[in-house]
């Protein structure tokens, strides 16, 4: 029996059941993959390289109650995130795009849009960048300095040791918590089955899409996915960075060298790439990455359709959590700090109630 049934092993739910496990509740965690870690999942491959299974993963924050969290479970060190992009005529620049990158390309808006934006745009959101929410294109702005970090303004910036698995091993090493792997999708139904006193849970925390919880009945919100194509190639070193996008038009949005990240392998006769080919989610077994927010704002509405229903449907006590269950872009440190955020409430929520049940127990003492 558990008190708290948690959907997803990702860092919105595993945050989650640590936090909670150690203010003493029972958790169990149901997870659709064969693995923990959601989309930060890495492993070591054949060649002794370790491999972001989802595309890469650079821990930066400048949220310092964040790092104090993460860094109990795990060994860090710093990273500064370098990426290049690569023009059509074969010389690398810098992204974002900076004075240097600028002098070489032109410093015309237009030409800068072009390069850069645009073609990137619509292969990675299946959209034209006038259609795309700014606040988006906003997160990779462009300088006038020399500037070679892609997180200039981020004082934590990190990876860990031993990689993203270990981490939510550590984090998951918990008396209180079970994990189930492997578990059917979820729908309505058997969630409410689980909401009952034979089962024991008084309250459910679910990443999955609320759109699918509800059985589209507002419609389906749009999510864009990646093919990841990964190979190795009989080279030592094939990048200048461990990340380059390409300008050009073709299906690849960026190619990743996992070698040129920290702690990722030393192989000196292979190295190992992985290629990313944006599409929509129904093409790519229905993986769901990043929720699309157009600059209409027709998807939020939707999205705010299923918020409501869910608000309505409080007394179920059901809470949606992460990026498919808020229909939310967030990066890593922001999914931790919300879980954090959600934890505290269950907690003194809990200690409210023990308070409340302890006075009520003495007043009938004293009665008694």
């Amino acid at each position: 029996m558990s008190d708290i049934l948690i959907i997803g092993a990702g860092f919105a739910g595993s945050v989650l059941a640590r936090q909670l496990a150690e203010a003493g509740f029972n958790i169990t965690i149901y997870e659709k993959r064969d693995h923990i870690g959601g989309n930060a999942y890495d492993y070591v491959n054949e060649h002794g390289i370790r491999v972001h299974k989802y595309g890469p993963h650079i821990f930066h924050t400048n949220a310092k109650h964040v790092v104090d969290w993460i860094t109990k479970f795990g060994k860090f060190v710093p990273y500064k995130h370098k990426v290049k992009a690569l023009l059509k005529d074969g010389r690398y620049v810098t992204l974002p795009v900076n004075k240097e990158t600028k002098d070489i390309v032109g410093h015309d808006k237009e030409t800068i849009l072009n390069t850069f934006f645009r073609p990137y745009t619509k292969k990675m959101w299946g959209v034209d960048l006038d259609d795309l929410d700014p606040t988006i294109i906003q997160r990779v702005p462009t300088r006038d300095d020399n500037n070679e970090y892609y997180f200039p303004n981020d004082e934590y910036q990190l990876m860990p040791v031993d990689g993203y698995t270990k981490l939510f091993e550590n984090i998951l090493d918990h008396p209180k918590i079970t994990v189930r792997l492997n578990q059917s999708p979820y729908t309505r139904e058997p969630i409410y089955d689980w909401w009952n006193e034979e089962s024991g849970y008084n309250m459910i925390y679910s990443s999955q899409p609320i759109d699918e919880y509800y059985d589209y009945k507002f419609g389906k919100l749009p999510y864009r996915s990646i093919k990841f194509h990964h190979v190795n190639l009989p080279h030592p070193k094939m990048l200048p960075t461990a990340c380059v996008n390409f300008t050009h038009d073709g299906p690849n949005t960026r190619v990743t060298e996992w070698k040129n990240f920290p702690h990722h392998g030393t192989n000196d006769k292979v190295t190992s790439l992985t290629y990313e080919e944006p599409c929509d989610y129904v093409h790519n077994n229905m993986e769901r990455y990043y929720p699309i927010k157009d600059v209409y704002g027709e998807n939020r509405a939707i999205y705010k359709k299923y918020r409501k229903q869910a608000t309505l449907e409080t007394r179920k006590r059901i809470q949606f959590i992460g990026r498919c269950g808020m229909y939310v872009y967030i990066d890593m440190h922001q999914a931790i700090s919300s879980s954090l955020a959600i934890a505290r409430k269950k907690i003194m929520e809990k200690t409210t109630i023990s308070k409340w049940m302890q006075r009520k127990w003495k007043r009938e003492k004293v009665e008694s």
